[in-house]
């Protein structure tokens, strides 16, 4: 029965909503590629003894018109935290300072300010003389021991020609490869547009990096849904390539432990809380899945961020272009599996 509801809310937030090209190929494609990390990743989270999770987030949004993070992102972290803290998981924010204010907002206005650390990374500008482990020694000073990372709509480097091989890339790809992608755009961050916005985004994939190669124990967790997000480097490069428009220059090479891959990346964080609390025996509390609360939640942190809609670059109630009913729905779905009313 708990793994019937877990595949029911894996497959309510794997709806390609946005067309992004999740499965364009039918036979191979990002949603088929690992279909049972979704339920691994929550019993990895929902088992582990003082489990304390660090959640990155934070989408630089070049084309807004002040410096902003995008909605998708920041409102699903803050869910993790109203979801998981009550459970006893210890839980810390992560992101850069265009979004720290929108997330303090919203940790004030879920009274979690005090139970929820937030950690404010270094700049592009001054992570750069860091080496990786000094900007993971930086961060886990402000953190804390961790079990488990978890990043959640986060955009990580473009794959390098090492990095292809790493993953076991054919002759044919790479020559594809080579041809296809400059070498000033490899090891690059990439908006779904494929605009470079490297520069304005803290290296945060190298914790993840520093935490597989280094730091074992720790879990990673990479929650995505346009192939240039950290976790996506688990997906071969070639998938990426054949089934996201884009894909081959955008195409993340940072993997994570487990990768959920959804149509909207806060539906993976609902979905993640929600298969933890599931695994957990905890009821699907009303406030927690008030579609009201968490709309006034966004238009808080849009507001007093500020946040903009990613798709539109506009400080709008919405998230990747989607008005909050339609993008809520996967909300309430969710709540009708675990048995709410």
């Amino acid at each position: 029965m708990t793994a019937a509801a877990l595949n029911s809310i894996r497959d309510i937030i794997q709806e390609d909503i946005g067309n992004r090209g999740l499965r364009s190929d039918p036979s191979i494609n990002l949603i088929s590629a690992f279909p049972e990390d979704f339920s691994s990743a929550c019993q990895s989270l929902a088992t582990t003894s003082n489990a304390t999770v660090a959640i990155v987030t934070g989408f630089f949004i070049p084309h807004a018109m002040r410096p902003s993070g995008e909605t998708d992102g920041p409102l699903g972290a803050l869910f993790l935290a109203r979801a998981l803290t009550p459970l006893g998981i210890k839980v810390i924010l992560v992101t850069d300072s265009f979004c720290a204010k929108a997330l303090e907002v919203g940790l004030a206005a879920a009274t979690l300010r005090k139970a929820v650390p937030l950690v404010v990374l270094p700049s592009g500008e001054q992570a750069s003389p860091m080496s990786p482990s000094d900007y993971w020694n930086g961060f886990i000073e402000r953190s804390g021991p961790l079990t488990h990372l978890v990043s959640l709509e986060r955009v990580g480097p473009s794959h390098t020609l090492d990095s292809l091989k790493a993953q076991g890339a054919s002759a044919e790809d790479i020559q594809q490869y080579l041809f296809e992608i400059p070498t000033e755009s490899r090891d690059r961050c990439h908006t779904m547009r494929g605009r470079d916005i490297t520069a304005s985004m803290s290296p945060a994939h190298r914790l993840f990096e520093v935490a597989r190669e280094k730091e074992r124990g720790i879990v990673t967790i990479g929650i995505g849904d346009g192939g240039n997000e950290i976790g996506m480097g688990k997906i071969p490069w070639a998938v990426i390539r054949r089934n996201i428009p884009n894909g081959g220059l955008v195409a993340c090479r940072v993997p994570t432990d487990y990768l959920i891959v959804c149509g909207i990346s806060n539906w993976g964080a609902y979905g993640l809380a929600s298969g933890v609390r599931l695994l957990r025996g905890a009821s699907a509390e009303t406030d927690l899945f008030d579609l009201d609360k968490e709309e006034a939640l966004l238009e808080m942190m849009v507001e007093k961020g500020p946040l903009v809609d990613g798709v539109s670059g506009l400080p709008t109630v919405s998230v990747d272009g989607f008005a909050f009913d339609e993008y809520a729905e996967s909300l309430w779905r969710i709540r009708e599996v675990l048995g709410g009313t």
